[in-house]
């Protein structure tokens, strides 16, 4: 059975267990208290942080290798593109995610104020530059739910609790946004803490 050590507010380990339920598969989830983290996980993740993913002898970290490792080992349903170009541009999509969107988030959780409201007119506005791609179609690599909707998910369940207030020109992002959240196994991917984000 897979076992994934998971941060209980943790977005990148809230992106695997979506994507875990999702695939409807038996798994074992261990929270982690980021604040007090239990000994084993610098033993088996020497870089001591979460997600981290076990099955038998392989061990796996970072969220978007994780992730792709569940969805090419259990490809129903399948969340990467079949196509080799449309994955490739799912993979320059999902880089950018990280560079443009969540490695600001550090900053907001810094406690520096002027970082930390920088930080937000940054993703605010990036997440903005999305907006055009809902025009045409329900997620961001068409018309079906794939690993780029999985990836942006916890930021936008966090947007409040992040104190990120997206303009009015970005409707369209938040009625893509309750289209996530009302996924049918959306809510069971979610620990009490998060579901705590969101009143």
């Amino acid at each position: 059975m897979m076992t994934l050590y998971s941060g209980t507010t943790d977005p990148y380990s809230h992106r695997c267990r979506i994507v875990l339920f999702e695939k409807g598969m038996d798994f074992q989830v261990i929270d982690v208290d980021l604040a007090n983290k239990p000994e084993d996980l610098a033993v088996i993740n020497p870089y001591n942080h979460v997600p981290v993913l076990v099955e038998r002898d392989l061990v796996l970290s970072e969220a978007n290798i994780i992730n792709e490792y569940i969805d090419e080992r259990f490809p129903h349903p399948q969340l990467m593109p079949p196509d080799p170009v449309m994955r490739a541009r799912a993979r320059l999509f999902l880089y950018s995610f990280e560079k443009d969107l969540f490695s600001h988030i550090v900053d907001i959780e810094s406690g520096d104020q002027e970082k930390a409201d920088k930080a937000r007119a940054t993703i605010r506005d990036n997440l903005t530059q999305l907006v055009p791609i809902f025009a045409k179609q329900n997620y961001l690599l068409g018309d079906d739910y794939s690993m780029l909707d999985v990836a942006v998910t916890p930021l936008l369940w966090r947007l409040g609790h992040y104190g990120i207030e997206l303009p009015n020109q970005a409707a369209p992002i938040l009625k893509y946004a309750e289209r996530l959240f009302s996924r049918p196994l959306y809510a069971d991917a979610m620990t009490p803490s998060e579901k705590a984000m969101r009143k």
